[in-house]
C-alpha cells in the first residue's frame, strides 16, 4: 500500500473532522496523519528495569558517582545506551572507556533487561490505543534501544502489526522522524511525537513535529520552559482522551 497516497486519500475522503485544538484552544493545527511513538515509558513501564540495571552494572562507583549515575539516565531518557556509557565515563567517572568495556557493559545490560523486556507490563491505555490508532492511520516507534533489540522485543511482544516500521539506534530519533516525514509525505506539523525525555523533545523540535510529553504520577515535570509542548498526559488512556474525536477513537468508545 502506497502510503503516501492512501493517508491523504482517506482523510480528504471520511471529513471526520480531524483537527485537534493546542492547548491554548485557540489555533486547530493540521489534521493529524502519522503518529510517532517512543517506546520504553510511553507504551511499556521499563524505565524502572532498566534504571536498576544501570545502577547494578555500575554498582563499582562510589555512592556519589552513582547517584550522578542515575541522575543523568533519568534526565536523558531518550539517549542510547552507548552514549550514556561514553558520558558517563568521560564526565562523571573520569576513565578512559575501550571498546572492549563498552561492549561488555552493553551486554552485561541486555542479559539484565531483555528476558524482562517481553513481559514488563503496558502503560495504562497502550494496548487500546494501539489498537484504534493503527485501524486509522500510520504508526512507527522511535526508539533509542538499539534497532535490531527494538524489533525483537516487539515481535515477541506481538506488536509488530500494529506499526508501518520501528526504528532504534544508532540513527538519532530526530533521523528517524525525518524519514517518517519523507515516507508519509506528512508535513510536520500533521506529525505527532509522543515521548517522555527532554531527548525526545529535542527531536520534535528539530524536526518540526508537534510533541506530546508523558510524566508518570509522581515523576517529576522535565520540559519546564520547553515551549511547544501541546499536552502532557499520565499514561495512554489519557492520550487517547485528548486524540478522541479525531482518528484514534473507534466510534464505540466515542461518548
Amino acid at each position: 500500500m502506497d502510503i503516501r497516497i492512501s493517508v491523504k486519500q482517506y482523510f480528504t475522503i471520511s471529513n471526520w473532522g480531524l483537527d485537534i485544538m493546542k492547548t491554548d484552544n485557540t489555533t486547530p493545527t493540521n489534521p493529524l496523519t502519522t503518529l510517532i511513538l517512543d517506546f520504553d515509558g510511553i507504551i511499556v513501564e521499563s524505565i524502572p528495569l532498566k534504571t536498576v540495571a544501570l545502577r547494578k552494572i555500575f554498582s563499582f562507583a562510589s555512592p556519589e558517582h552513582l547517584d550522578e549515575i542515575i541522575a543523568f539516565h533519568l534526565e536523558n531518557g531518550g539517549m542510547s545506551r552507548y552514549d550514556k556509557f561514553r558520558h558517563i565515563y568521560a564526565n562523571i567517572l573520569d576513565e578512559p572507556l575501550t571498546p572492549e568495556q563498552e561492549e561488555r557493559l552493553a551486554d552485561e545490560y541486555v542479559g539484565l533487561i531483555f528476558d524482562a523486556m517481553l513481559t514488563v507490563p503496558y502503560v495504562h491505555g497502550a494496548e487500546d490505543l494501539l489498537r484504534d490508532c493503527s485501524r486509522m492511520l500510520p504508526l512507527y516507534i522511535v526508539s533509542a534501544t538499539p534497532e535490531a533489540e527494538m524489533h525483537e522485543i516487539a515481535r515477541r511482544r506481538d506488536l509488530t502489526k500494529y506499526f508501518v516500521r520501528i526504528y532504534g539506534s544508532p540513527k538519532t530519533k530526530a533521523e528517524c522522524i525525518r524519514e517518517i516525514l519523507d515516507e508519509t509525505g506528512a508535513s510536520p506539523d500533521e506529525a505527532l511525537f509522543v515521548g517522555d525525555a527532554p531527548n525526545d523533545w529535542d527531536a520534535a523540535r528539530a524536526t518540526g513535529v508537534r510533541f506530546v510529553a508523558r510524566i508518570p504520577p509522581g515523576d517529576p515535570n522535565r520540559f519546564v520552559g520547553r515551549p511547544g509542548v501541546e499536552e502532557i498526559v499520565e499514561n495512554l488512556h489519557e492520550l487517547r482522551g485528548y486524540l478522541r474525536g479525531s482518528v484514534c477513537s473507534s466510534r464505540s468508545h466515542t461518548p
